[in-house]
């Protein structure tokens, strides 16, 4: 990808997207396409055509995404679908009628069936049934692999796909009705420790295993792979480690430094047991992660307490 080549970023406001903006601005790519969801509605069709008609970008990362942890998956199941599905088609059909050079589709790991092998290999795809609470969502990212595909398949487009574990970083969403685990539980362990409160609850049992990569090292594998990949196969991408809920709680309170004792709910949810990637596809294509669990959640806490993100 040359220096000056002009990029879409398809959703730069959001985590992912703004940490691809941040790498690629200081990796000295100038030619940068940005457009809000208020200027450009990327469910809407016709405005996704006009706008590649006219601004011709020749790279696009699709980091758009309408996003959310259990409790948003499982609430907003319908809206969750058809949003995914529009801004994946919309975008992926429009970069093929616009000829563009290359594009990267980013979905998540809870594309993989509920009860897979562990760790996840790309080949476990449609191999079982999925996690009932992201099941919409997971179905829209799944489309957009196929559609990476068979575009390639039929027209020859050079598509990627790239399925990142779960994520954590700058420009996180610390709302606990929104939230993801790892921000719900700084924003929970940091309020309960200016409240001076003895507990903290936690969904589920604390059993579940997850892995957590920053976002910044998805950044870098995502221009590693729009520079250095052009297969077919969607990529994993991850740290290949993983631990419990339990133990990320006892991680998070030990950096926050909360004192009081963890209470797990286990009427709530717990989701899929264990989700962890394979990935020794994408580091034999040269890549490897290089922010560690514990540096990645005190550089996030530190950043969000000076943010004052935390005070609302």
């Amino acid at each position: 990808m040359n220096k000056d080549a002009k990029i879409y970023v398809a959703g730069h406001k959001g985590m992912v997207g703004s940490a691809i903006c941040r790498l690629l601005e200081k990796e000295g790519y100038e030619n940068l396409l940005l457009r809000s969801s208020s200027e450009l509605d990327l469910r809407d069709q016709g405005a996704v055509q006009r706008f590649f008609a006219e601004e011709k970008p020749t790279h696009v990362f699709l980091a758009a995404a309408k996003v959310g942890g259990i409790l948003a998956n499982n609430t907003y199941r319908g809206e969750f679908l058809y949003d995914n599905l529009m801004i994946t088609a919309n975008v992926i059909h429009a970069a093929h009628d616009a000829k563009v050079e290359k594009l990267l589709f980013l979905g998540s790991s809870c594309i993989y069936p509920k009860l897979a092998p562990q760790p996840l290999k790309e080949n476990y795809l449609l191999t079982g049934t999925l996690e009932e609470t992201n099941e919409p969502y997971a179905i829209a990212k799944i489309a957009g692999i196929k559609m990476c595909e068979t575009y390639r398949d039929q027209y020859g487009d050079n598509f990627i796909a790239a399925m990142p574990t779960n994520l954590y970083g700058p420009n996180d969403n610390y709302d606990l009705k929104k939230s993801h685990v790892l921000p719900a539980l700084i924003r929970k362990f940091h309020t309960a420790k200016i409240a001076g409160d003895k507990q903290v609850e936690i969904w589920g049992t604390g059993s579940p295993l997850r892995e957590f990569l920053h976002v910044d090292d998805l950044a870098d594998a995502c221009l590693y792979l729009m520079s250095n990949y052009n297969g077919k196969q969607f990529v994993n991408v991850g740290t290949g480690v993983d631990l419990s809920i339990k133990e990320l709680a006892l991680k998070i309170k030990a950096i926050v430094g909360f004192e009081g004792e963890l209470i797990f709910d286990t009427s709530k949810p717990d989701g899929t047991p264990r989700k962890l990637m394979d990935v020794s596809y994408l580091q034999a294509q040269g890549w490897h992660h290089n922010i560690e669990l514990e540096a990645g959640i005190q550089s996030v806490y530190a950043s969000v307490l000076a943010s004052g993100i935390l005070d609302y």
